[in-house]
């Protein structure tokens, strides 16, 4: 019986040569457009946002080139790029001070228990008003709502505060203002959205109480948010000294920032020497600005350190708990 090989089937004989291999296509080249897009958006955008990053960082490279140039540089416009007249004892008439040292230690202090007492109510809260099952969890939202349009006013406040014995003593500056309710609202819809019921009755089944369930699950899935409230936080404690003007009376638990006020206003409404005479008026103004300077400076290198690791989370965080499905 013979075989017959059919033309379009491979050979399978030993001596036979196999065919030859098809050549691999290459995708074919895109044009530029296909690939940058329009050019003429690709420069206006560029261009758009390298203005944009000029109009933001400029300023800043300006306070510090500022903080080492002498005043009269500053006033007739002669400080552009590189610091002139360079000097440091805007910086010197700083540091001299003992109270910055420890208006510096105050305000980390202030920082880091204002921001962990914060975070922890809010993620508390939040995730309580989130739960469907609590009972007059609207009322208690519209109380916390109400706040944000009816105020006492300074005096009720620090008639409060009083009345708490808290005048002249840490909890003065960080209880107050711990409960933010925009953070709140946002906190609230972040749980609504990302965490659901479901999840909690399989934590349920297995065995999970309603604190275990939060601690271990909740926060777990919340590291966005979490990481927006401590930059948040971190940004408004630092920076505050409203309510240490008000309620504090020692000067040895006065922040940074109140501090560095103080220096500021003493620098220019005392003149070098005790008298009144031009030359020692100018003196004073000139050391005054040295000292506005370089205040500013100190008062922002702890935030531009710790920020830009947290960057990536601010973004997230808000959009996560800022849209409510």
């Amino acid at each position: 019986m013979t075989h017959t090989i059919s033309p379009t089937s491979p050979a399978t004989d030993a001596g036979s040569t196999p065919p030859p291999r098809q050549p691999r296509r290459l995708p074919p080249l895109r044009s530029f457009r296909e690939r940058f897009g329009d050019p003429a958006f690709t420069v206006v955008s560029i261009g758009t946002l390298l203005v944009a990053i000029a109009v933001i960082l400029y300023p800043l490279y300006f306070i510090v080139i500022a903080s080492f140039s002498e005043p009269s540089a500053i006033l007739n416009g002669q400080v552009w790029l590189w610091p002139k007249g360079f000097t440091v004892e805007g910086y010197q008439r700083i540091f001299a001070d003992p109270a910055i040292l420890r208006g510096f230690a105050n305000s980390v202090l202030y920082t880091l228990l204002g921001t962990t007492i914060s975070v922890v109510l809010i993620l508390c809260g939040a995730y309580a008003l989130s739960r469907r099952d609590l009972f007059g969890r609207k009322v208690i939202m519209m109380v916390f709502i109400a706040t944000m349009f009816i105020d006492g006013g300074l005096i009720a406040r620090y008639l409060v505060v009083r009345d708490l014995g808290m005048l002249d003593t840490i909890w003065a500056v960080v209880l107050p203002g711990s409960v933010g309710v925009w953070n709140l609202i946002i906190a609230r819809a972040f749980f609504e959205n990302n965490v659901p019921g479901e999840l909690r009755e399989a934590a349920q089944l297995d065995g999970a109480n309603d604190f275990r369930f939060f601690f271990q699950i909740v926060l777990a899935l919340s590291k966005p948010l979490i990481f927006l409230m401590i930059m948040i936080h971190l940004v408004a404690n630092w920076n505050a000294f409203f309510d240490a003007l008000i309620y504090l009376d020692d000067e040895s638990k006065y922040p940074l920032q109140l501090v560095l006020r103080n220096v500021l206003i003493q620098s220019e409404v005392t003149s070098a020497g005790g008298t009144a005479g031009l030359d020692s008026y100018a003196a004073a103004q000139r050391l005054g600005e040295l000292i506005k300077y370089g205040m500013i400076v100190i008062s922002s290198i702890p935030l531009l350190v710790v920020l830009p690791f947290m960057q990536k989370h601010f973004t997230k965080g808000a959009l996560l708990g800022a849209v409510k499905s």
